[in-house]
């Protein structure tokens, strides 16, 4: 009986709980992350850094766990491991296209057939200086990214012209470019349609697309009520209001739940508190008999 008792202990003991997957894997068949020493099934682990390489655009694969205190970048051999080598590869080159992108001091050459990287000079960042490349030996502009001519005019730095009447209001996004830079971290944004609140992919950071201004903490599209960008959101009026009516109904929503779960959960404390211990109890007696029955076994060792 202790025999069938300690093999299934030991059978308990060798599955490994997966938070992707939400499920008991074997232990063999799990991996470790050494940045943050979190344990995720092999599989699981595996889909998840394909996917982040597909869609990541470079961007750094971290611990997939949300709740992970310490979510590190997954190493280079971690990341071969879990990928195939043409996806490696690609990632890689992504990798250094974004590092390129993000920094200061270097450029992409903007001709076609060159697309070497370019040395920027310190405090030059966004700002309209001539850039010599070293391959092709053309000067380009830093800022727009346009070959570098007498007498040149930097489109990114032209002042934004408010007109009043709503014809030439709408004449002036017609005309206004369809790429532009991220204001946080540079990466080269196309829109050929919709709103103008923008989302990079990059770094995830909101801006309006006229002006350029930070709208992470807008919520409800204010931006658009007033300034040069008012009524510019290329959205209805009714859609606005909508979208708001929306984002305050799930404010007052969570308060009222908050406020009316919290005696309730209250009240229940003692019993979640009794769930939770039971289970630990439970494993300290198992632990308590399989110790108890190596000692037997060492005293008794003809028994």
């Amino acid at each position: 009986m202790s025999d069938v008792s300690e093999s299934s202990i030991q059978t308990a003991e060798a599955t490994v709980y997966c938070r992707l997957c939400l499920s008991d894997c074997p232990a063999s068949e799990t991996s470790t992350l050494h940045s943050c020493d979190c344990v995720f099934c092999t599989p699981c682990l595996r889909q998840y850094v394909q996917l982040a390489i597909r869609d990541g655009a470079g961007s750094p694969i971290t611990c997939p766990d949300v709740a992970c205190k310490h979510p590190g970048a997954l190493l280079d051999s971690e990341i071969a491991s879990f990928a195939s080598g043409d996806q490696v590869k690609f990632y890689q080159r992504l990798k250094f296209e974004r590092g390129v992108q993000l920094d200061p001091c270097k450029a992409w050459c903007p001709v076609l057939d060159c697309q070497a990287v370019c040395s920027v000079s310190p405090g030059a960042e966004g700002k309209p200086v001539p850039i010599l490349c070293p391959t092709c030996h053309g000067v380009f502009c830093y800022a727009c990214k346009e070959l570098w001519e007498d007498g040149h005019s930097c489109q990114q730095h032209q002042p934004l012209v408010v007109l009043p009447a709503n014809d030439s209001a709408q004449a002036s996004v017609d005309s206004d470019p369809v790429i532009k830079q991220c204001p946080k971290c540079g990466v080269y944004i196309e829109r050929n349609q919709g709103c103008a609140q923008m989302l990079c992919k990059s770094c995830k950071h909101t801006f309006c697309w006229y002006c350029l201004q930070n709208l992470d903490g807008d919520i409800f599209l204010r931006h658009y009520d007033k300034g040069p960008c008012r009524n510019k959101l290329g959205h209805s009026r009714a859609s606005v209001m909508w979208n708001r009516t929306q984002v305050a109904g799930i404010l007052v929503g969570v308060s009222i739940i908050v406020v009316v779960t919290s005696p309730l959960l209250l009240l229940a404390s003692p019993c979640i508190l009794c769930c939770v211990c039971k289970p630990w109890h439970k494993r300290n007696e198992k632990k308590k008999k399989k110790k108890a029955t190596k000692e037997t076994k060492t005293t008794n060792p003809a028994a």
